[in-house]
């Protein structure tokens, strides 16, 4: 079972300024809830209870807010709004250890997953990325830990893309299908439309088996100048399997502004309280 999963969240969040200049854009809130939480309850949901930050030191918002707050809890209390005490410190992250580790350069995805290696101390462990906002019934790192559960193996979580979009993401070249996943070939780092070897992309969820360090470690940079776990996973798919799980449900890159905007309607629009009301200002904006 997954107990560990490392969280980045080092990003300058570039595309989301003047917001993200004193606030993390994984700080903005979708609703009512920050980015970075959805991430957080989604491996707290499968049983993980320790959690990597890597983080960087201006972003010490997201290291207090998943600290319990007792001074706002006890107003809350004499004044009578308990219903409250929950949304402010769910009891789900009571017994979640968090740890914070500074990324003091930024040198790609793979690079800040190297510096959570002291504390995964040889254990696999789910990545998650929180800008990539999953909704369905059955989480989307639900969904790959049963295969990884199955197998013992590496495993991420993959989606259909338009050929368009196709060289924004990292690209698999898909083998058999056995246990419910797809083996993984190939995957190739952000390759033009013409050199992608399928339509099938990485989205922003895996399970990864320790010995994807050695790998990191060995690759170097890549083709951006940095060191990406794309790249690792190629050369680790020499050495062990690899399965890759199409994701059930529906997916948001809150990374931009569009995905973000996407994002809260289709949030709002699955609220109770809100739904019909985001019906009728929707209709009246159109």
């Amino acid at each position: 079972m997954i107990k560990k999963a490392v969280l980045p969240v080092a990003g300058l969040g570039t595309r989301f300024l003047p917001a993200s200049k004193a606030t993390p854009k994984e700080m903005l809130p979708i609703i009512d809830k920050p980015l970075v939480q959805y991430a957080v309850e989604e491996a707290v949901d499968i049983g993980i209870d320790e959690i990597v930050f890597i983080i960087s030191e201006d972003k010490y918002s997201i290291e207090r807010h998943f600290q319990k707050n007792t001074n706002i809890e006890k107003r809350l209390i004499e004044n009578g709004k308990t219903e409250f005490i929950e949304k402010l410190n769910p009891k789900i992250f009571s017994n979640v250890k968090f740890h914070y580790v500074n990324q003091d350069e930024q040198n790609g995805l793979g690079h800040a997953v190297l510096l959570a290696e002291p504390i995964i101390a040889g254990d696999p462990f789910a990545l998650l990325l929180p800008d990539e906002l999953f909704f369905a019934r059955e989480s989307c790192l639900n969904q790959i830990s049963e295969i990884f559960n199955k197998t013992n193996s590496s495993t991420i979580a993959v989606t259909k893309v338009d050929e368009k979009n196709i060289h924004k993401y990292g690209v698999i070249k898909p083998g058999k299908v056995e246990n419910n996943a797809i083996l993984l070939e190939d995957i190739v780092e952000k390759p033009l439309k013409e050199d992608a070897p399928s339509d099938i992309a990485v989205s922003g969820r895996y399970i990864l088996t320790p010995t994807i360090f050695n790998h990191l470690k060995k690759i170097g940079p890549g083709k951006s100048g940095e060191i990406q776990i794309t790249d690792a996973i190629k050369t680790l798919i020499n050495e062990e399997n690899v399965y890759a799980k199409i994701y059930e449900g529906e997916k948001f890159d809150c990374g931009s502004k569009l995905g973000f905007v996407h994002a809260t309607i289709a949030l709002a629009l699955k609220d109770p309280s809100i739904s019909e009301n985001i019906k009728k200002i929707i209709k009246e904006i159109v």
